[in-house]
């Protein structure tokens, strides 16, 4: 009974975090913000739900299928959150007015306008 409601709770919890995470995709102004809800808030999400499932299902096969997906997405989700972020910038995306400094300015060449603005492709 214990276990039941510890299941349901996490569950519910990651479901929260799933949510949160679609409203900040949705309503985050620039693209960096965006990427941040979806894995952070996502990954953090999506854990908890296996875990409330390997749980509630009680048994070492869903446990450690759950283990190994959890592993997955903390091993994986970083790495392509760095790629998007790195190709947004790189690409020329708008950073929202709110941002207060570039870290990258200097560091990393960065298209002078989006690159889904219209304008042509640099040659490289």
């Amino acid at each position: 009974m214990v276990l039941d409601i510890i299941a349901v709770a996490l569950k519910l919890a990651g479901v929260a975090f799933v949510l949160v995470a679609a409203v900040g995709v949705l309503r985050l102004p620039d693209p960096f913000l965006r990427m941040h809800a979806a894995t952070k808030a996502g990954t953090l999400g999506a854990g908890l739900a296996l875990a409330g499932v390997a749980l509630a299902m009680g048994d070492a096969g869903t446990a450690l299928v759950a283990f190994l997906t959890i592993a997955f997405l903390l091993a994986t989700l970083p790495v392509a959150a760095h790629l998007l972020g790195r190709a947004a910038y790189v690409s020329g995306a708008t950073l929202w007015e709110g941002t207060s400094r570039d870290d990258l300015s200097g560091v990393l060449a960065r298209r002078a306008t989006p690159a889904l603005s219209g304008a042509p492709a640099p040659a490289f």
